[in-house]
């Protein structure tokens, strides 16, 4: 974590300091440090939350984690340009020096971070027996199929336990299951992905100005993330996370189907502010529930590459299929498009209810 964030602070202020009128080159390289290293932060932040917490605590660590998120994101995007507009009224210019300030103030935020990290103790983690064996039996196979040379074969051995064991713990555990749960993690955020990709456009074509959907998105949509949030830790510590898994995607189904008599009635304010505060509530808590869940699956022993694994493999069939809301679209209108995409929730649904019946509720948590 620390490194991940000392790499972004030092990559903002290198942007900071480079004017893409005259330093394009610098600024694209800068950038690409930045999108790196906050990746790589985002890894690291998960495995010490999966970690530092007990599994009857990770729907309290998901909640905070989702509304610091949020908060985040508002100050990088929002926040950001407040400030370039606070040193620099006249919006008709380009004027450099009021970009330096914003990129220097968001690299001097990251001293919350790095403040914390230094602060903060390392999760004590006792290894299971399982993986224990699991790794020994590995290591001494390795070295019985070894033709490398000495010096190397340490190399193999920690490329083994910390990219190839993680996959191979997973599939031990959960064994045919394990297609069960990559087939519900692939498709649980499904219905919002999708429908995401054409949100804007939609917006547009129903006469709504930027300004009103900025306004009701940025100000009602996140108070309204932020609640979900919270309310969906809350219910998961009273009712588990399965069913709240199973709510937070029923909810996100149901709001689509807002969109659909949205799109029949048209340009109407009232009813645009209910849909995207229903929606974003419902996705606060089909987040929350989520995140506990991928959280509940990992082993602690492999959380950064499990949990990567999953946040992955999570948006990688939605986007795909996203790529084709505009088609859809096309051919059945918004209406129809917004009921197809509700109706993908239904085998989401299902998915959930094999999972609670047929897969235990965590892997190997041993930690404090």
């Amino acid at each position: 974590m620390l490194f991940a964030q000392l790499s972004v602070f030092f990559a903002l202020v290198g942007m900071a300091f480079s004017d893409p009128q005259y330093n394009l080159f610098n600024l694209i390289v800068f950038a690409l440090i930045v999108a790196f290293a906050s990746a790589t932060q985002d890894i690291a932040i998960d495995a010490y939350r999966i970690e530092t917490a007990r599994e009857d605590h990770q729907a309290a660590m998901a909640a905070t984690y989702m509304a610091g998120y949020r908060i985040a994101m508002i100050l990088a995007t929002a926040g950001l340009l407040g400030i370039a507009a606070w040193f620099d009224p006249n919006e008709e210019t380009y004027e450099y020096s009021a970009w330096l300030a914003s990129y220097l103030i968001m690299a001097g935020f990251m001293f919350v971070g790095i403040i914390t990290t230094i602060l903060v103790r390392e999760p004590e983690i006792r290894i299971s027996h399982e993986t224990k064996a699991q790794e020994a039996q590995a290591a001494t196979y390795l070295k019985r199929i070894a033709i490398l040379p000495n010096f190397l074969q340490s190399s193999v051995e920690w490329f083994y336990k910390a990219f190839i064991s993680p996959f191979f713990d997973f599939l031990i555990r959960y064994r045919w299951r394990a297609v069960l749960i990559l087939l519900l993690i692939s498709t649980y955020r499904i219905s919002d992905i999708v429908l995401g990709v054409i949100a804007n456009v939609f917006y547009v074509d129903m006469g709504f100005t930027k300004v009103e959907v900025a306004a009701i998105s940025k100000v009602f949509g996140v108070i309204m993330t932020l609640l979900g949030a919270g309310l969906g830790g809350l219910m998961m510590i009273r009712h588990g996370v399965m069913k709240v898994l199973f709510l937070g995607g029923l909810l996100s189904a149901l709001t689509n189907l807002l969109f659909s008599l949205l799109a029949i009635i048209g340009h109407n304010i009232s009813l645009l502010t209910l849909v995207i505060c229903l929606d974003n509530l419902s996705g606060g808590i089909a987040s929350a529930a989520f995140i506990a869940y991928l959280s509940s699956l990992t082993n602690v022993s492999y959380s950064a590459t499990q949990y990567a694994l999953f946040s992955s493999v999570m948006v990688l069939f939605p986007k795909f299929l996203g790529g084709f809301s505009g088609v859809m679209v096309d051919s059945t209108g918004y209406s129809y498009f917004f009921m197809i995409t509700a109706a993908m929730g239904i085998p989401v649904l299902i998915l959930i209810v094999l999972a609670n019946r047929w897969i235990p509720s965590s892997g190997y948590r041993t930690s404090n």
